[in-house]
C-alpha cells in the first residue's frame, strides 16, 4: 500500500518573467484543493531568497476570482529571484523545509530551477525526510530538455512574430536595413519565430541569424549587402547570442569589459549595444544606406497584450500535474509536454520526467530547423511552432 504523505506544501517561481507562468502557479493551487494530504499550501515570495527568509503567503482559500485574474496576469505574481542556489544554499531551503514541515515542494522555472530542486531532493532522500519535489517548466528561450516546449515560449514567440511583422510593413513603406536583435543567448527557439512574420516570398525577415548557427562579421554584413542589393531594404533578426566562427558571442567581442549578471552571464539584452555595434559593422559597406536597429529586450517576457491561448492552457496543464502527480504515488520529478498531433490534430500530454534530466542542461534549435546557409529558418520550423502561437493577424496589400 502507498504511504500517504501528509503536510504543507511550498511553490515558488523563479527565472525570468513569462505571460502565462501565473498560468502554473494557478493550477497547482486549484489541484491541491482537490486533495486532503496538503495541509496548508505556501507561496515563497521571490522564489528560493523567499524560503530561506521564511516570507511565505498563505495560498489557501483564495477566492477563485481572484485566481482566475492572476492566472491571466503576466509575470510572476509571487516574485522571483535569480538566486542560483549551490549545495549551502539548498541546505538551508532544506532546514526551513523541515522546520515548516513541508512535504512537498512545487518549484516553476527553467533548467537552474530544476537543477535546485533536484539538489533538495537528493538532501531530504540522504537524511530519510519524506519530501516530494516536482519541478514546472517555464522559460521563454524553449531550451529545456525532455519537453516538447515550454510554458512560455508560445506566448514570446508570438510577441517576436507579431513585432517583426510591423517592422516588416515599416521597412517596406520606408526602405532601408533593419536590424532587430531577439532574446536567445544559447538557443535560437525565440529568434526562429520571427519567420512566422513572413506572408509573402519578399516579407521580412530576409536573414535570421540564431547561437546554433556560427557566423563570420565578413559572412554577415554581405548577407546583408545581398539582400539589400536585390530587394533594395532587409530585415534581419539576430538572436542576441550570434556568435562568431570560434562560437564567441559578437556582444562579448565588442566590449573590453562586458558586464555580467549574478550567475557570470555577460549581459546580452540589458541595452541596444549589440544592435548598434551590427548596424555600424554594415554602415562600413553600405555608407549611404538607411540603417536601424532595435533590441527588444524584455518586453517580449510579458506582454499582456499577446498570450498564446495554447500557452496559457498549456501552463495551467502543467501546474495541475504537478500537484496530481505529486498527491498520488508518482515519484519527484519535472512535469514535461508530449505532442500527440500538428496542425488541427494538435495536442499534448503531460508525463513526469526525472529532475536530473532536466537540470543545468539545455536543448538546441535541432539543425533541420536551420537552412544550409545557417542565415535562415526552415519550414519544419514552421510546422514545429504554429501551434504553439496561434493565430497571426491577417493583412492587406496594395502592390
Amino acid at each position: 500500500m502507498t504511504k500517504i504523505l501528509k503536510g504543507n506544501a511550498v511553490i515558488g517561481q523563479s527565472g525570468g518573467p513569462t505571460g502565462v507562468i501565473n498560468q502554473s502557479l494557478v493550477g497547482v493551487i486549484e489541484e491541491v484543493a482537490k486533495h486532503q494530504c496538503f495541509q496548508k499550501l505556501l507561496g515563497a515570495v521571490h522564489g528560493v531568497r523567499g524560503i530561506i527568509n521564511e516570507n511565505f503567503i498563505d495560498l489557501d482559500n483564495v477566492p477563485q476570482e481572484q485566481l482566475q485574474a492572476v492566472a491571466n496576469t503576466p509575470s510572476a505574481a509571487l516574485g522571483s529571484t535569480r538566486d542560483k542556489p549551490d549545495q549551502d544554499y539548498c541546505n538551508n531551503i532544506f532546514e526551513v523545509f523541515k522546520k515548516n514541515d513541508v512535504r512537498y515542494f512545487f518549484y516553476i522555472g527553467g533548467n537552474d530551477s530544476a537543477s535546485t530542486a533536484n539538489i533538495v531532493n537528493d538532501l531530504a532522500k540522504q537524511a530519510n525526510y519524506d519530501l516530494k519535489v516536482f519541478h514546472i517548466p517555464k522559460t521563454i528561450d524553449n531550451d529545456l530538455l525532455v519537453t516538447d516546449h515550454c510554458p512560455g515560449y508560445g506566448s514570446a514567440a508570438a510577441f517576436v512574430a507579431q513585432a517583426v511583422m510591423g517592422d516588416n510593413f515599416d521597412n517596406l513603406a520606408l526602405p532601408g536595413i533593419k536590424i532587430d536583435v531577439v532574446m536567445g543567448r544559447h538557443a535560437g527557439f525565440l529568434t526562429a519565430a520571427a519567420k512566422l512574420a513572413q506572408q509573402r516570398p519578399d516579407d521580412g525577415p530576409h536573414l535570421i541569424y540564431i547561437p546554433e548557427a556560427p557566423v563570420s562579421m565578413e559572412q554577415f554584413t554581405q548577407d546583408v549587402v545581398d539582400t539589400y542589393e536585390r530587394l533594395g531594404r532587409c530585415l534581419v533578426v539576430v538572436s542576441e547570442g550570434i556568435c562568431d566562427t570560434d562560437h564567441t558571442p559578437w556582444a562579448v567581442k565588442m566590449v573590453e569589459e562586458a558586464e555580467t549578471d549574478s550567475h557570470g552571464n555577460v549581459q546580452l539584452s540589458g541595452s541596444g549595444a549589440l544592435g548598434d555595434f551590427l548596424v555600424a559593422q554594415v554602415k562600413k559597406k553600405l555608407p549611404k544606406a538607411r540603417l536601424r536597429a532595435d533590441t527588444f529586450g524584455y518586453l517580449q517576457r510579458s506582454f499582456p497584450g499577446i498570450v498564446s491561448a495554447v500557452d496559457a492552457a498549456e501552463a495551467r496543464q502543467c501546474g495541475r500535474a504537478a500537484a496530481s502527480a505529486a498527491a498520488g504515488d508518482g515519484t519527484d520529478g519535472s512535469i514535461a509536454m508530449k505532442r500527440l498531433g500538428n496542425g488541427d490534430k494538435y495536442a499534448i500530454e503531460t508525463f513526469v520526467t526525472p529532475l536530473d534530466s532536466v537540470a543545468v542542461k539545455t536543448k538546441s534549435l535541432p539543425a533541420e530547423y536551420i537552412n544550409k546557409a545557417g542565415n535562415n529558418i526552415t519550414d519544419a520550423f514552421i510546422e514545429y511552432v504554429k501551434p504553439l502561437v496561434g493565430k497571426l493577424p491577417q493583412v492587406g496589400f496594395l502592390r
